[in-house]
């Protein structure tokens, strides 16, 4: 997140994609992650920013208790719209 804060700040494009586990960064306690202390304050910046997470459908929580609770933009994905993403991209980042 720190990493697509830093892109957008020199006036990019940028489409942030959660899959898997990563739809953890959107949890109300991130305290347990790495760099758990700064993820609100990048996503704060992100909805400011008007930057919203594309989420893979798959892994979107059933009830979402304790996600999402800031109202951050979310945009619901498949998988193969993760990959028309992925192919017009000039470049990409993956982690």
């Amino acid at each position: 997140m720190r990493i697509a804060l830093g892109v957008v700040a020199g006036e990019n494009d940028v489409t942030i994609v959660l899959t898997g586990s990563a739809v953890h960064l959107l949890d109300a306690d991130t305290d347990d992650l790495v760099d758990g202390d700064d993820i609100a304050r990048f996503r704060e910046d992100l909805k400011r920013l008007g930057i919203p997470f594309h989420i893979e459908t798959s892994v979107l929580p059933a009830d979402g208790a304790g996600w999402n609770e800031e109202g951050h933009p979310v945009v619901p994905v498949s998988r193969d719209e993760i990959t028309a993403l992925v192919g017009k991209a000039e470049r990409f980042i993956i982690f």
